[in-house]
């Protein structure tokens, strides 16, 4: 697939309907995709998988998924400057 059709996929994807989680995942999307390794990208895939309150409810620290990975990829999320 063409690296700007995907993009444009995945940007739909992010759109959660919820702002706070669109910016989180679209700042990540934008930052951190094309450099990241394919095993990162698949993680980020599975994390768009994710139910939006779970997503919310990791994001806010109150919950941490128990897939080591996600929730790591959560923290580096989190972590990115606004």
């Amino acid at each position: 697939m063409h690296d700007d059709d995907e993009l444009k996929k995945l940007r739909w994807r992010c759109r959660r309907g919820m702002r706070e989680l669109d910016q989180l995942l679209g700042r990540w999307l934008e930052r951190a995709w094309r450099q990241s390794p394919t095993h990162e990208r698949a993680v980020f895939l599975r994390l768009l998988d994710t139910e939006d309150d779970t997503l919310w409810r990791w994001f806010l620290g109150h919950e941490v998924s128990e897939d080591v990975e996600i929730a790591a990829l959560v923290e580096r999320i989190r972590n990115l400057p606004a």
